[in-house]
């Protein structure tokens, strides 16, 4: 390995807390850790070849990528909500064990329960993170926005078409909704056949209310959203495992040494 490179898997910890180096706030904004750990993982090749390099020194940018594909200002996103503080949601929340919670939202803090997506607002309206947590049908639901992100894709309507359409530009870079799944190691939300979205609750075309109703849907929403966690921390760790940060900031696979 070349003098100034490293391995990533070295540097990135599937376990680590990103409230914990917070101190008390928003951890998209103010995890140094969670930060350092985007840019490491997203750095890398889009589907056509060309690197997607991200600097985090734009004064004005979270991370910012600025190439012949564009310009691209991102900003972190969680996909793990608890809705332990919804006051919808207390009423059954406050059935379960407060020992349960906590393992529920430690699983929320982890690297895996969080992307990226554009950060800039187009004409002044919402950006992906904002609509959403907005949106009724959506209400922050990672399941429900990637059955969107695949019906934008394949050119279907969805709750968020409008503004998943004001970001074509930055969809455009992944080609294709399987090669957008490959990229920010999304599988384990997918169903069997690879193309189809494996929803934490039962799904009816966005004509239920997305939060759980009753404690037993709650608790499957739980299990299924902490085990989509589980296996995205798992490809998270293999992707870092299997690959070198150069001293030019891009990233390469490991060399074999065999």
């Amino acid at each position: 390995m070349k003098q100034g490179n490293f391995l990533m898997g070295n540097l990135i910890d599937t376990t680590f807390d990103v409230y914990s180096d917070a101190r008390g706030r928003d951890p998209d904004s103010h995890s140094a850790t969670l930060r350092c750990y985007h840019k490491m993982l997203w750095n890398k090749t889009l589907p056509d070849g060309t690197p997607f390099s991200l600097s985090d020194d734009h004064p004005k940018a979270y991370l910012h990528h600025n190439s012949k594909k564009g310009e691209f200002f991102l900003s972190s996103d969680s996909l793990g909500h608890t809705y332990r503080y919804v006051k919808a949601m207390a009423r059954i929340v406050n059935d379960v064990p407060k020992i349960e919670l906590d393992n529920f939202f430690s699983a929320c803090s982890t690297i895996g329960a969080y992307i990226v997506f554009p950060a800039r607002k187009i004409d002044g309206k919402a950006t992906i993170n904002g609509a959403r947590g907005l949106n009724g049908k959506i209400k922050d639901r990672f399941d429900l926005s990637l059955e969107c992100i695949r019906r934008h894709y394949v050119h279907e309507e969805s709750p968020l078409s409008v503004v998943l359409a004001r970001y074509a530009d930055f969809f455009r870079l992944f080609e294709n909704f399987a090669e957008y799944v490959n990229f920010f190691l999304l599988q384990d939300l997918l169903a069997e056949d690879s193309t189809s979205i494996n929803f934490f609750l039962p799904f009816d075309n966005f004509d239920s209310l997305p939060l759980p109703a009753g404690l037993d849907n709650y608790l499957i929403y739980r299990d299924n959203l902490v085990a989509f966690i589980t296996g995205r921390n798992q490809r998270i760790l293999e992707q870092a495992s299997g690959m070198v940060r150069l001293k030019d900031g891009l990233i390469a696979p490991k060399a074999n040494n065999s």
